[in-house]
């Protein structure tokens, strides 16, 4: 395991000139040109699953980290709103209704399976005139500069293979005044309490997901993933050096996860 003192960037260059870069793939360290197509591998086979298994195994309190991130958009009628790695579309379906027919919601994700999920999802809540779906990589958004005028990626950023890059293309895509919201796994504020986490993370979650999702493997590379993603005070730094201003972030149920916040200005 890593400690809570994380590198910003996910990509280690090769000790010599020309020498293929690596980076991590829950604790495994990968050729970085490899990690996106396991990651893809990763939700293919959960998609099907995702929602049941996002209650079950946050016993629903997603929920609730969701609604708060909701509550700290400012998301107005009439805007435009990106939701990056929006897997099934919780998140997306309520920005729909807050932006009302005459703003825009678009729902991206790098993974197409997930993407069709989210899709069959809110068409069936009858969610339609304001959303789009785009399959995109957050390291290069397919987006004009100043698009959005809020970003919001939920439990996706620790996917990413560059961090650095996909937070500089966030910054890129958002309007002057914009935010960016970052929902993410982070790191526990007790130790106890992360000493309980750690044994929930590696020895509970992979057979939930066997027996849930017939996958162990993909709730055994989420556990690990989040013990690679960097810190509060990490990220925090991070957002602040693509141009971020006012970054700050608000610890939930006991660190376990953390939402960032930041603006272009």
């Amino acid at each position: 395991m890593r400690d809570d003192n994380s590198p910003a960037s996910d990509v280690s260059p090769g000790a010599n000139q020309g020498q293929q870069e690596t980076t991590h793939f829950g604790f495994k360290q990968v050729d970085a040109s490899q990690k996106a197509s396991l990651v893809a591998g990763v939700f293919d086979s959960v998609a099907a699953k995702y929602d049941v298994m996002n209650d079950m195994m946050s016993m629903g309190i997603h929920r609730l980290w969701k609604r708060y991130t909701l509550d700290c958009s400012g998301v107005r009628a009439g805007q435009h709103v990106l939701d990056l790695a929006g897997g099934t579309g919780d998140l997306a379906a309520k920005f729909s209704k807050m932006v009302g027919a005459t703003g825009k919601v678009v729902l991206a994700d790098i993974n197409d399976s997930m993407l069709k999920v989210g899709r069959d999802k809110l068409r069936d809540k009858g969610l339609v005139s304001n959303l789009e779906y785009v399959q995109a990589n957050a390291e290069a958004l397919p987006f004009p500069d100043n698009s959005f005028d809020c970003i919001t990626i939920a439990f996706g950023l620790r996917n990413v293979t560059d961090k650095d890059k996909a937070l500089a293309s966030m910054f890129r895509v958002l309007k002057p005044g914009g935010r960016l919201l970052v929902l993410e796994f982070s790191k526990p504020t007790n130790d106890t309490f992360s000493k309980v986490y750690d044994w929930y993370s590696f020895h509970i979650l992979p057979k939930m997901g066997q027996a849930i999702a017939n996958d162990s493997e993909s709730y055994q590379y989420l556990a690990e993933s989040i013990r690679m993603h960097p810190d509060q005070e990490t990220l925090k730094s991070m957002m602040e050096n693509v141009g971020f201003d006012q970054v700050t972030y608000h610890n939930m149920t006991g660190g376990i996860v953390a939402l960032h916040r930041g603006f272009k200005f």
